[in-house]
C-alpha cells in the first residue's frame, strides 16, 4: 500500500499535465530587430496533432521568434503587423507554430493547389540545414496551411523583381520544383491567422554531427500590399540573403530512422487519331514503374527509378521568341528528376535533365560529403528510339561537385556525357562564385566540350564572367560570355552557340519618404554588345549593339510599374540566312541567286509593364513592347508589337481562373503590310474541392499567320528556302491555327501519393484555307496515373 501511494504521488503531476515533459525548458524570446538571432529551440520528446491550433501546452515551452523587420520593397523599418514564430523539435521532426497578426478582414487565403499560394498571405521558412549560408530548403504555408516548398541555391538562379530589368531586385527566387513531405494546417482568426507545421527529419538532408547548428530565415509576405517582412533584419544590398540568416543552435540527437521511400507507379493511356471511316484509339498496355529514395546518411540521399512515369499532366504553355536564333527553354516537371534538382544547377545550364527524354532506368546521389563538399551524380539509360541508329540506348552520366570556400564563396566542377553507339558528347567545366565585403560577387565559369562521331572529334570552349555590386543606392553588374560555334552540351541547354557578348549594367536606387506614394525607384542603364564568336576572336566589331534605359517603380499598396527605352542596331546574321535564295523570272525560266547581305538595322523600342495588387480577388499584370525593330522573316525593319497580359480572378476561396493573352505582330515599314502575326490566348480554371482534391481545365488557342516572304525594302523578289535535299521551296503564305484543351482530376494528399485522371485533345484546321476552315479534332488522349508513397 505504501508503494502504491508513492507511485501515485509521482504519477499525478504527469497525469495533470500530459503535454509537458518532466524537465521542460523555459520559453525564451528571440527578437530579430534586437539582433537576438542565435536561437536554442527546446528538444521535447512529444508528438502533437497538427490541427492549426497552438493550444497544446508544449507550445508554451517553444522558442519564440519575434521582432520582424520590413525587407521589401524597402528594408530596415519595423514590420507593420507583428509575427510570432514558435520553434521546438522532437526526436523525429522540427515543429513551427506561426501567429501572424493582422486587422480583421485583411487576411487573404484560398484553398490553392500546392506551390500556388503566392497571391495569398503566406509565411516562408528557409532552413539551411548545412549552415553554409549558400543553400536552403524552403517551406511555405498560407493561412489555411496550403503548402509551398522548394529549394534555394544562391548564385544559380535569377533575382526576383518586376519590370524589364531585375538588377538590385533583392533575394533570389527559390526553385519550387522539389516537393517535400511535411504536415501543416492553419486557420484564420479574429486577430490574423495561425498555422502549425511539422517537418519530419526523414524529409530533410542535414549534417551528420551529433550536435549541429542550422541557418534559419523566416519571411512573411502580404502580396495584396506588396510587402515582405523578415525575422532576421536582412538588407537588400547584400550579395547573399541566406548569409544573413539566424541560427538554430545546439540541435542534438536528431533521429531520422530508416529513410526508405518506395513509390510504385501505374500509368495507362489511350491515344486517339482520325482514321478512315471514324476515329481510331490505340490502347497501350498499362505500364508499371518504381521510384526509390534511400537516405544513405543524414546528408546523402540516393534515388532510383525504373520505367519512370510520364508525369506531364498539363501541356507546356506556348511561348514567343524575341529572337529566332535562340531556343526556347521549358522547365523540368518529372518527379524523379525534381528531387535534389537544385544540386545540379549550374551557370549556362550545362545540366538540363529534360535531355533524358524517356529513360528506362536512372539513379542519382545528392547531398553533402563531409562538412564543405556538395555532391550530385545522375546516371540514366534512355530509350533506343532516341538514338541516332535506333538500336542503341543512349547513356547519360552527369556529375556536379561543389566545394564551400570561406564563409560565403564556392567553387565547383561539372562533368556530363551522353554516349550513343559510336557517337559521344562529353563536357567538363568548372565555375566559382566569390563574395566579399557582403556586397561584391564574382562568378566565373569555363567549360570544354568534346563531340565525337565515329573518328571525327571536335572540341570547343565556353566561358563566362560576372562581376556584381549589390549596393543599396548604387548597383552594377558586368557580364562577359562566349560560346564557340562547335560547343555542344548533349546533357545541357545552350540556347545559342557561336556568339560572344558583353553586358554592362549600372543602377541607381531611390527611396521615397515614409508614407509617400513612391516607395522605391530603380533606374538603370544597360550597354550590351553581341559578336559572332569567331569575329570577336579576330578582333572585329560587334554585330548587335544595345543601349537600354530602364525604370522600375514600386508604389505604396503593392503597385509596380516599369518603363524602358531600347536603342539598338542589329548587324546582318549571315548563318541565319545560309539557305535563303531569291527567285528571279528570266527568259530561260526561274533562276535562283543567293540572298544578298542585308544592311544594319536600327531599332527604337519602348516598353511598359505594370503589376497590380489583388483587389476584390482580381489582379493583373501586363507587358507591352512596341516600336521599330528587326524583321527576322526578311531581314528588314518592321513595326513590332509584343503584348503579354494576364489576369487572375479568385471569386471564392476554392475557385481560381487565370487568363493570359500574348500577341506578337510585325508590320513592314515599306507598305504597312503584316509579315507575321501570332496570337496565344490561354485560360486555366481550377476548382479546389478540398486541400488534396482539385479539378482543372486548360484551354489554349494558337493562331500563327505569315505572309509570302520577299526581299522587303530592296528587290522585292520572292524568297525561296533550300531544303536538305537541295530543292528550292517558296517561302509562301502560311496560316496555322489550333486549340488545345487539357482536363485533369487530381487527388494528391502528399507528394508521391497521387491519382491523376485526365483528357486532352487538339483541334486544328484541316482544310486548305485555315482562315475560313473550322477547327476539327486531330488528336486526343486519356491518361490515368496512380502512385502511392510507402515511407518505411
Amino acid at each position: 500500500m505504501r508503494m502504491l501511494v508513492c507511485f501515485l504521488a509521482l504519477s499525478m503531476p504527469a497525469l495533470a499535465q500530459p503535454s509537458a515533459p518532466a524537465t521542460a525548458p523555459a520559453a525564451r524570446t528571440y527578437d530579430g530587430r534586437s539582433g537576438a538571432l542565435d536561437v536554442e529551440p527546446p528538444r521535447i520528446d512529444q508528438s502533437i496533432e497538427i490541427d492549426g491550433r497552438l493550444d497544446e501546452a508544449v507550445w508554451s515551452q517553444a522558442a519564440l521568434l519575434s521582432g520582424f523587420s520590413r525587407y521589401a520593397p524597402v528594408d530596415g523599418a519595423p514590420a507593420d503587423n507583428a509575427t510570432d514564430v514558435l520553434v521546438w523539435y522532437s526526436p523525429t521532426a522540427m515543429h513551427f507554430g506561426i501567429r501572424a497578426f493582422a486587422p480583421a478582414g485583411a487576411v487573404r487565403a484560398t484553398l490553392a493547389d500546392r506551390d500556388r499560394i503566392q497571391s495569398d498571405d503566406h509565411v516562408i521558412i528557409f532552413l539551411s540545414t548545412y549552415n553554409d549560408g549558400r543553400q536552403a530548403m524552403v517551406f511555405g504555408v498560407n493561412p489555411l496551411g496550403v503548402q509551398l516548398d522548394g529549394a534555394l541555391a544562391e548564385g544559380t538562379r535569377g533575382t526576383g523583381g518586376g519590370g524589364f530589368s531585375g538588377l538590385g531586385a533583392g533575394r533570389e527566387t527559390p526553385d519550387l520544383s522539389p516537393d517535400f513531405v511535411f504536415q501543416s494546417k492553419g486557420r484564420v482568426t479574429d486577430s490574423g491567422y495561425e498555422v502549425e507545421l511539422r517537418i519530419p527529419f526523414k524529409s530533410l538532408r542535414y549534417q551528420s554531427q551529433p550536435h549541429q547548428d542550422w541557418g534559419i530565415h523566416v519571411t512573411r509576405l502580404v502580396p495584396h500590399q506588396g510587402t515582405e517582412d523578415s525575422w532576421a533584419p536582412a538588407r537588400r544590398n547584400e550579395a547573399s540573403f541566406l548569409a544573413q540568416a539566424g541560427r538554430l543552435k545546439n540541435l542534438t540527437d536528431l533521429q531520422r530512422g530508416l529513410v526508405l521511400d518506395l513509390n510504385p507507379i501505374a500509368t495507362a493511356k489511350l491515344d486517339g487519331q482520325p482514321a478512315a471511316g471514324g476515329w481510331n484509339y490505340d490502347a497501350s498496355r498499362p505500364e508499371f514503374g518504381m521510384n526509390l529514395r534511400w537516405g544513405i546518411t543524414p546528408n546523402l540521399t540516393m534515388n532510383g527509378t525504373v520505367n519512370p512515369d510520364f508525369s506531364q499532366v498539363e501541356s507546356d504553355a506556348g511561348q514567343f521568341s524575341f529572337d529566332p536564333r535562340q531556343a526556347l527553354f521549358f522547365p523540368e516537371k518529372r518527379p524523379f528528376f525534381l528531387d535534389g534538382i537544385e544540386q545540379f544547377s549550374t551557370p549556362n545550364n550545362l545540366i538540363y535533365t529534360r535531355r533524358v527524354v524517356a529513360p528506362i532506368a536512372a539513379t542519382k546521389i545528392t547531398g553533402k560529403v563531409g562538412a564543405r563538399t556538395n555532391l550530385a551524380y545522375l546516371a540514366a539509360v534512355d530509350d533506343a528510339s532516341l538514338s541516332a541508329s535506333g538500336d542503341d540506348h543512349p547513356i547519360f552520366n552527369i556529375l556536379r561537385v561543389q566545394q564551400d570556400v570561406g564563409a560565403k564563396s564556392r567553387a565547383a566542377l561539372v562533368y556530363t556525357d551522353r554516349i550513343d553507339g559510336d557517337r559521344s558528347n562529353r563536357v567538363i567545366g568548372s565555375d566559382a562564385r566569390f563574395v566579399w565585403k557582403d556586397i561584391y560577387s564574382l562568378t566565373m565559369q569555363g567549360a570544354l566540350s568534346r563531340n565525337a562521331i565515329s573518328d571525327t572529334v571536335t572540341t570547343a570552349p565556353l566561358w563566362q564572367g560576372v562581376f556584381a555590386r549589390a549596393g543599396r543606392r548604387f548597383a552594377m553588374r558586368y557580364t562577359v560570355r562566349g560560346v564557340d560555334p562547335d560547343f555542344r552540351a548533349a546533357a545541357g541547354f545552350i540556347s545559342r552557340t557561336g556568339v560572344a557578348s558583353g553586358n554592362f549594367n549600372h543602377a541607381l536606387i531611390t527611396y521615397g519618404k515614409p508614407g509617400s506614394a513612391l516607395e522605391r525607384w530603380s533606374s538603370d542603364v544597360v550597354v550590351d554588345g553581341t559578336w559572332q564568336y569567331d569575329e570577336l576572336m579576330a578582333g572585329r566589331a560587334s554585330q548587335d549593339r544595345k543601349l537600354h534605359f530602364n525604370n522600375n517603380f514600386i508604389l505604396k499598396g503593392g503597385w509596380r510599374l516599369g518603363g524602358s527605352v531600347l536603342i539598338e542596331t542589329f548587324g546582318y546574321d549571315e548563318p541565319l540566312y545560309a539557305n535563303y535564295y531569291l527567285g528571279r523570272e528570266t527568259a530561260s525560266g526561274l533562276e535562283f541567286e543567293k540572298y544578298p547581305e542585308g544592311p544594319r538595322l536600327p531599332n527604337l523600342d519602348y516598353v511598359f509593364s505594370a503589376t497590380t495588387p489583388q483587389r476584390a480577388g482580381v489582379e493583373f499584370d501586363a507587358l507591352v513592347l512596341w516600336g521599330k525593330d528587326e524583321n527576322f522573316y526578311e531581314w528588314s525593319s518592321a513595326d513590332i508589337i509584343f503584348l503579354n497580359v494576364g489576369a487572375a480572378w479568385k471569386p471564392t476561396d476554392k475557385l481560381r481562373v487565370d487568363a493570359r493573352y500574348q500577341l506578337q505582330s510585325f508590320r513592314r515599314r515599306t507598305d504597312d503590310s503584316i509579315v507575321g502575326i501570332r496570337r496565344i490566348p490561354r485560360v486555366k480554371a481550377e476548382y479546389q474541392i478540398s486541400r488534396p482534391i482539385f479539378v482543372r481545365v486548360v484551354g489554349e488557342y494558337n493562331s500563327d499567320w505569315q505572309d509570302d516572304l520577299r526581299d522587303d525594302s530592296r528587290t522585292n523578289l520572292p524568297i525561296y528556302i533550300r531544303n536538305p535535299a537541295g530543292q528550292y521551296e517558296r517561302a509562301a503564305k502560311s496560316y496555322v491555327k489550333s486549340f488545345r484543351a487539357d482536363w485533369l482530376f487530381s487527388y494528391q494528399p502528399t507528394p508521391g501519393t497521387v491519382l491523376f485522371a485526365g483528357y486532352g485533345n487538339t483541334l486544328a484546321s484541316l482544310d486548305e484555307d485555315p482562315r475560313t476552315a473550322r477547327l476539327r479534332r486531330t488528336v486526343d488522349g486519356f491518361f490515368l496515373k496512380l502512385s502511392y508513397l510507402f515511407r518505411l
